[in-house]
């Protein structure tokens, strides 16, 4: 394997680990907070969505990612009226979303723009475009370094760039600050956290609201940067992917990176090489290829993991005790 080939395949994983990077935060801030969230496939694809239909009819996908971040929004709401409100349970609610999102998109784009289900191919200021990195020519004649830091540091889209830093601000939330201090205890303890005069329901509540924002930029980066529009169901189960990253970084936002990485490397390996022919056994199906992301992580999660534990309320309504 050579170094373009090398470069190709980590371009490919940091393209495809995007949007599971913003979903598997996602699920980490619902989570910590103790709102289990299997839903996450159901907002990125609802952000999906709107985001390319709002930057088709526009032709900004500015709009579009505000259209996008909108939709998931919503439906956390939907999803923390549900399970802190009314008391319900998380993973019916999760459920619920994820069959509702796939069938209002399909639904809504049909009569919308009559392809389908589809949108309309976005290109322009409808999508979000590479972006060539300063000194990109000047660095370009350099050997390994010039090929390293122009075609896999630079022309990526605004989100990738944005996906890395949304990491570390996750960690600082979580970690150093007092609201972060606060949300890991709602899901850990929340009668201490009731006891000390904290709203546990506004606590969550928060939590949720920044669950669906960050799923919003993950299914926005599908239709608008990684892809030049929406197709039917196009998550493609990224949202339980994500959630699978979140139990292997044992609910910690520098795993939940590294984790991510993986499976993106399993996808853009499995993207690249379809069509394998081994001797003796002749040519590996197609669709081996485009399950074997899939069942790495299975084989991942069983056999690497060790025991993760979820936080300890996690799942459980809270009943304020009076």
């Amino acid at each position: 394997m050579d170094l373009t080939t090398i470069v190709q395949i980590l371009d490919s994983m940091m393209r495809l680990s995007t949007p599971l990077i913003f979903a598997c935060l996602a699920g980490l801030f619902s989570e910590r907070a103790g709102i289990f969230d299997i839903g996450l496939e159901g907002k990125m694809l609802a952000s999906a969505f709107f985001s390319a239909a709002t930057a088709a009819v526009t032709g900004s996908v500015l709009l579009g990612l505000l259209a996008g971040l909108t939709a998931a929004t919503l439906l956390a709401m939907v999803h923390g009226v549900a399970s802190i409100t009314f008391r319900g349970n998380q993973l019916i609610s999760g459920v619920a979303i994820n069959f509702l999102a796939s069938g209002f998109t399909a639904l809504i784009g049909q009569n919308w723009f009559q392809l389908g289900g589809r949108t309309p191919s976005l290109s322009g200021d409808g999508r979000f475009l590479p972006v060539d990195l300063p000194f990109v020519e000047t660095i370009a004649g350099i050997p390994f370094l010039g090929k390293l830091y122009g075609e896999l540091i630079s022309g990526h889209t605004l989100l990738v760039y944005l996906a890395l830093p949304t990491v570390l601000l996750s960690w600082w939330i979580l970690f150093r600050t007092r609201f972060g201090l606060r949300l890991r205890a709602v899901g850990e303890n929340p009668e201490a956290v009731d006891t000390g005069g904290l709203s546990v329901s506004a606590l969550r509540f928060q939590a949720t609201l920044i669950c669906g924002l960050l799923c919003g930029f993950g299914g926005a980066y599908l239709s608008t940067g990684m892809a030049a529009g929406f197709i039917r169901d196009m998550t493609a189960g990224k949202g339980f992917i994500a959630l699978a990253a979140l139990i292997f970084a044992k609910w910690r936002p520098g795993y939940a990176l590294c984790a991510c990485l993986l499976f993106g490397l399993l996808e853009a390996i499995a993207i690249r090489y379809q069509n394998i022919e081994i001797e003796g056994i002749g040519t590996v199906p197609l669709q081996l290829m485009q399950a074997l992301p899939y069942i790495l992580t299975v084989i991942i999660l069983a056999g690497f993991v060790g025991k993760a534990i979820p936080p300890r309320a996690g799942g459980i309504p809270y009943v304020k005790e009076r």
